[in-house]
């Protein structure tokens, strides 16, 4: 689709000017019309302009008349005093929704390459990005990593959607790092419980280990060791026992009998001052002591009694002297080590139980490093299988390079040449290119550009500054 016939009227700064179809190079100095002509073209196409005053001064009302090769044409009347007249037909005739059947025609950068030099950094990569020609959707994405990863802007070109997973304020590379963090907490919780933990520790031995079997060890051993001392005191103290035991019945015969002589006495005193109660004292005198026989008798019973009681019950013990002692203390030991121990098992099944947990979180890490890295790899698949649409571009997915070099690093020349380069690429319907600027090339490359668009099959219209006063226009 290219320009087959042009009309300007009272636009800008020009009075009138005509052209069929073929490439121009307008030439002259500032203020000739040269803008102008690419500034109709553009308001003729894209129903917008930059410049304050459309219509020329001194007119009120301007033209702008374009007919294409393949029956398309578009009349745009601007006004200053009443509303702006506009017609676009097809094969003569009006086409529904004009503007938007027109925006499908071009892109922006074909209305104005240069622009494409004012733009930041970020954005010419997007646009030259964008060129490269790679069959993709969603399905692909799940397919690479098994999912559609999350806060990523789709609408974005593969690469840059690529860029955007592997990035480090992607989804995938916060969340390793928050794991990552997680699995150092863990990490340094385990190293506090291992410096916790005695050295050697064999938690499925202490968790069987049966404390109350030890306790009644030790209840059973301490009271078969007091059997044993119990037997051993009885034997060793039998003499002094027995010898207690005479002790006792002597002491009891002897008050016995210190009971009957103070009875005596006192009778005897009685008598001496009652001499009246003689006779019945001498009565009760004759009396006393007929059971003094009876009651030694008894205190020797007692006697009796309490060695064969004795002897009964150190016969009991006698098994336990020749028994060995049970070391308690061994066993208070083992159960005290036990309890120590059994304290240590709820740490340690905890402990264990963080490290299930850095294992499943060391494997979550891991399966977002792949995915990192694949993102991070899939670019220099994509681009060996894709065409690259410039010579001399190359990418990592983010920075774009001609000749190795960012944009801001080329000449201006060699902008401007690229600038067209992206121009050209447009697939859009419409073969034309404006080029503003052409005297920042060399005479050499301004004639190897010119030569690129006409082999390309694209119509373009130059601007050149010269010191002519007039403006010149130039068929190529």
């Amino acid at each position: 689709m290219k320009i087959s016939k042009l009309k300007i009227k009272n636009l800008f700064g020009i009075s009138e000017f005509e052209a069929d179809g073929k490439s121009l190079e307008l030439l002259g100095a500032n203020g000739t019309g040269k803008t102008s002509v690419l500034d109709a073209i553009r308001l003729a196409l894209s129903n917008k302009t930059d410049r304050e005053y459309v219509v020329k001064n001194g007119e009120t009302e301007g033209e702008i008349f374009i007919e294409f090769d393949n029956g398309i044409a578009i009349q745009r009347k601007p006004r200053t005093n009443m509303t702006d007249y506009k017609k676009i037909t097809e094969n003569g005739k009006e086409v529904q929704r004009p503007e938007e059947f027109l925006n499908n025609l071009f892109s922006r950068m074909q209305l104005n390459p240069v622009q494409f030099i004012e733009l930041d950094e970020k954005e010419q990569n997007r646009i030259l990005l964008e060129l490269i020609k790679y069959d993709w959707d969603l399905s692909k994405i799940e397919k690479w990593f098994g999912e559609i990863p999350p806060a990523v802007d789709y609408s974005k070109t593969i690469l840059e959607v690529l860029h955007q997973i592997a990035s480090e304020d992607g989804f995938y590379y916060q969340q390793r790092r928050k794991i990552n963090g997680e699995i150092k907490e863990k990490k340094a919780v385990v190293e506090e419980m291992v410096r916790s933990i005695p050295e050697g520790f064999n938690a499925q031995k202490w968790e069987a280990y049966n404390i109350g079997e030890t306790y009644s060890k030790i209840e059973n051993a301490i009271q078969h060791n007091a059997k044993i001392e119990k037997a051993q005191e009885m034997q060793d103290s039998y003499e002094t026992k027995i010898a207690s035991f005479k002790s006792e019945k002597e002491a009891e015969i002897s008050k016995i009998k210190q009971a009957i002589l103070d009875e005596k006495t006192a009778q005897n005193t009685k008598i001496a001052s009652l001499e009246a109660e003689l006779v019945a004292a001498k009565e009760r005198l004759s009396k006393i002591g007929e059971n003094e026989a009876d009651k030694i008798k008894a205190a020797e019973a007692i006697f009796e009694a309490n060695i064969s009681k004795y002897n009964e019950e150190l016969k009991a013990f006698e098994p336990f002297l020749n028994e060995k002692k049970i070391n308690v203390q061994e066993l208070q030991d083992e159960a005290d080590t036990a309890n120590e121990m059994k304290i240590h098992l709820s740490e340690h099944q905890r402990m264990v139980k963080i490290n299930e947990e850095i294992d499943i979180l060391t494997e979550k890490s891991e399966e977002f490093t792949n995915k990192i890295e694949l993102a991070r790899t899939l670019p220099a698949q994509i681009l060996s299988e894709a065409e690259l649409p410039l010579e001399n571009m190359t990418t990592d997915g983010s920075i774009v390079l001609i000749n190795n070099l960012p944009v801001s690093n080329l000449s201006e020349g060699e902008k401007l040449n690229l600038c067209v380069d992206v121009a050209m690429k447009n697939d859009k319907g419409l073969q034309i290119v404006l080029i503003d600027g052409v005297e920042k090339l060399s005479s050499k490359n301004r004639l190897a550009l010119f030569e690129k668009c006409k082999n390309a099959g694209l119509q373009f219209i130059a601007t050149r500054t010269t010191d002519d006063s007039e403006l010149t226009v130039v068929e190529l």
